[in-house]
């Protein structure tokens, strides 16, 4: 089903609606200045996009973020937008009826795309499984660099729904091509999402996900070789850790493989247990995860130069997603520690992006989350029948978070809640309101003048 387009706040409409919150809150803190919010709502044509996604980050993970690290009157980056909204996150089922909890792979495929699929599904239509053209395609084809960070798999839905179109999001690398028959260059479709986001030229890649990149290619051009290997081929620089990073040159397309799966989380301490934990302070270190694994800001800065330097003497300039996979991925583990750290470690990424949209004011930026999560503050009096655990925040203060979105022992789910949507730059002024994530694509293409 392709859902008719809400219809946009004219730009006048836009200015009065921000206009009044400039006036209402800027005095508490809300926006950096008034002038901020001001040149959000004039519109006009973006050089460059950065979309920030916060997997599962809700506003649940949001303000048990700042409670813990700047404190309950404090601000996160994420906060310091001059313009904020909500979108809705429902996917569909195969005859276009809703299906009100998304998973990433049909919450991506929204923003994408500007269409609603089935979950599970990496940028096809829900009823009959046909590929539709993403916001890096177009971005692409009409002159743009392109790049796409992460701290999953680069296989994993969210930067999946980029660059690839599968039947199913586990279809990750030539040997799991399972519930993608049609899909394997055997059958003459486009191959696994690893392989096709290489054959698709993005500039920068940098995330996790070697184990899906050492696969063989079992049939075509490429047969016999790794992806890794056909990255090569096709002119790919490959990096491993953060000095070979950060050593990378612009002129040709770079891809990081920093991990054999998801990029090892920043911060440890105890997951949430039944009848709660004992009040705890989280570990900002990891023992397990490698020296020389870069951070997301880190990965996030290097991606701008590159995209920049790519497109130095042109007019156009580039799309950049950068995800911070593993909010999502510590809330189904019921850790607090971990989610926090990583909700943190997005943060930073965040302010990357706006420093540079500062010295760039024709970058639009715009963080959201593609969906809601399980972890819920709770009253420190409180006996949830699932999981919790109590924190010492960096104010000293005592936090009850709560996991009962499953049965313990069971993976927390999503939910269904909209979630909040918040950005600065020309176009900004589009995700005022409450919009759907489908919305969220006709912003950067309007934004850029996609064709």
């Amino acid at each position: 089903m392709h859902r008719p387009s809400r219809r946009h706040l004219t730009l006048a409409t836009a200015t009065l609606v921000a206009a009044a919150a400039v006036a209402a809150t800027t005095s508490a803190g809300a926006f950096d200045s008034k002038e901020q919010a001001r040149s959000a709502i004039k519109g006009g044509k973006a050089k460059n996009v950065i979309l920030l996604i916060g997997d599962g980050m809700g506003d649940s993970e949001m303000t048990l973020a700042r409670d813990y690290t700047v404190g309950a009157d404090g601000r996160l980056n994420l906060d310091k937008f001059p313009l904020t909204g909500a979108y809705t996150t429902y996917a569909v089922h195969a005859d276009g009826t809703p299906d009100y909890v998304t998973d990433s792979a049909a919450s991506g495929t929204g923003w994408a795309t500007g269409r609603k699929t089935v979950n599970g599904r990496i940028s096809k239509t829900p009823g009959t499984d046909k590929a539709v053209p993403t916001i890096l395609e177009l971005a692409q084809k009409n002159g743009y660099a392109t790049g796409s960070v992460t701290t999953s798999e680069l296989t994993d839905a969210t930067p999946a729904v980029l660059a690839s179109h599968a039947t199913d999001r586990s279809c990750q690398g030539p040997a799991d091509m399972a519930k993608c028959p049609t899909d394997t260059i055997a059958a003459g479709g486009p191959g696994s999402i690893a392989e096709q986001s290489v054959n698709h030229k993005v500039d920068v890649l940098l995330g996790g996900g070697k184990a899906r990149f050492d696969q063989k290619v079992t049939d075509g051009t490429f047969k016999g070789m790794t992806v890794t290997e056909q990255a090569r081929k096709l002119g790919y620089q490959v990096v491993t850790d953060d000095a070979g990073m950060k050593s990378a040159k612009p002129g040709k397309p770079v891809l990081g493989l920093f991990a054999s799966g998801n990029v090892p989380v920043e911060w440890t301490g105890k997951a949430a247990a039944v009848g709660g934990t004992a009040p705890q302070r989280c570990a900002t270190s990891n023992s397990g995860r490698p020296a020389g694994t870069p951070s997301l800001a880190d990965s996030a800065t290097k991606a701008i130069q590159l995209l920049e330097a790519k497109q130095k003497h042109s007019k156009n300039g580039f799309f950049l997603q950068v995800e911070g996979a593993s909010i999502d991925k510590q809330d189904h583990a019921a850790d607090p520690c971990g989610q926090i750290g990583e909700t943190a470690a997005f943060d930073r990424a965040v302010k990357v992006a706006r420093d540079y949209a500062a010295k760039h004011p024709d970058t639009l930026v715009v963080t959201t989350a593609d969906h809601g999560h399980t972890s819920q503050i709770v009253p420190l009096e409180a006996t949830p029948p699932g999981l919790s655990s109590t924190l010492v925040t960096d104010e000293g203060q005592q936090l009850k978070v709560n996991y009962s979105t499953n049965t313990p022992g069971q993976s927390q789910e999503h939910t269904g809640t909209q979630v909040r949507i918040a950005a600065q730059g020309p176009e900004a002024y589009r995700v005022l309101g409450v919009t759907d994530q489908t919305d969220l694509f006709t912003t950067v293409r309007e934004a850029l003048r996609l064709r």
